[in-house]
């Protein structure tokens, strides 16, 4: 049987962090250092090492192929490692939080990483356990699994819709565009791309529109459509589909699109990435958008 060649590990990288935060303990537990932070690969496959102790006796280890890195502030970030994906949903095995002493620092340790996450994805199937399969879709090919699970969690949860519902200038400057532009919307098939609680929906089917088809990729679409089945009037014209916009497939092309995909700075979050997939995917050659414009 032939052997393939042995490859040469790739030297160590190695960083001071000033502490850590154990997330798996209750309540977490915090480590003070200076800790020894070490990229390297000599287990096989490429790895971040904590060590715990001077003597390195003692460390925690995560397997870069499935850890992800998160900025929560200048000096401080949240490290994370998926865990089984035999249930439905993925757990996390570990996680800890980073001190950092000097946010050059920081940055360093996060351009390490990205580093070593890119020769991850250039070896693809050379590393042990199987290959990296190729995205399916376009949501995939944007956004990191950990990122959207912690996303879709965030929206999932009827305490941050509350407060957007509660946002008088965000829902009143909507309930005002759809009903100032009633026309625009009587008898005309709509699409409410990242629908939520379903309130630009229900906006929708007041203003006349023939059908709404309401998309929500997170828990929410389950509230949504109990939102919806208690006005029957509107609800008998809107329809949840529980799914990510660059995924489901609608019966029928949209003439209009809604959706409120601004982020912190227009662009943090990146739904009017999702947004402009939604036109290119259903909206009908002159249909119209709401908003239209970002500036």
């Amino acid at each position: 049987m032939d052997t393939l060649p042995a490859q040469n590990p790739k030297p160590h990288h190695n960083f001071t962090v000033d502490s850590i935060n154990l997330l798996a303990s209750t309540p977490p537990k915090h480590v003070s250092g200076p800790l020894s932070a070490v990229f390297g690969s000599a287990s096989g496959f490429p790895e971040l090492q904590f060590f715990l102790e001077p003597d390195g006796q003692h460390s925690i280890n995560f397997d870069l192929r499935t850890t992800q890195l998160f900025r929560l502030g200048e000096l401080q970030s949240l490290c994370v490692s998926e865990g089984s994906e035999i249930v439905k949903e993925k757990t996390y095995s570990k996680g800890i939080t980073i001190q950092f002493k000097e946010e050059e620092e920081s940055s360093s340790f996060h351009g390490a990483f990205e580093q070593w996450k890119s020769d991850v994805t250039i070896q693809g199937s050379t590393l042990p356990n199987g290959t990296i399969s190729s995205s399916k879709s376009k949501f995939d090919d944007k956004i990191e699994s950990s990122s959207a699970k912690m996303y879709f969690h965030y929206y999932g949860q009827l305490l941050h819709q509350q407060n957007m519902l509660q946002d008088y200038v965000r829902t009143g400057s909507y309930y005002a565009a759809v009903m100032e532009n009633q026309a625009d919307f009587a008898g005309r098939v709509v699409v409410d791309v990242g629908a939520g609680s379903g309130i630009l929906s229900l906006f929708a089917a007041q203003a006349g529109a023939k059908h709404v088809y309401a998309v929500e990729a997170s828990e929410m679409a389950d509230y949504a459509q109990k939102l919806i089945a208690g006005n029957p009037i509107l609800g008998q014209r809107i329809t949840v589909i529980k799914g990510k916009v660059e995924d489901v497939e609608l019966p029928e092309k949209a003439d209009i699109l809604i959706s409120e995909p601004m982020g912190t700075l227009l662009v943090n979050e990146r739904m009017l990435e999702s947004y402009v997939i939604a036109r290119d995917r259903f909206l009908v050659p002159n249909g119209k958008m709401f908003p239209t414009v970002g500036r």
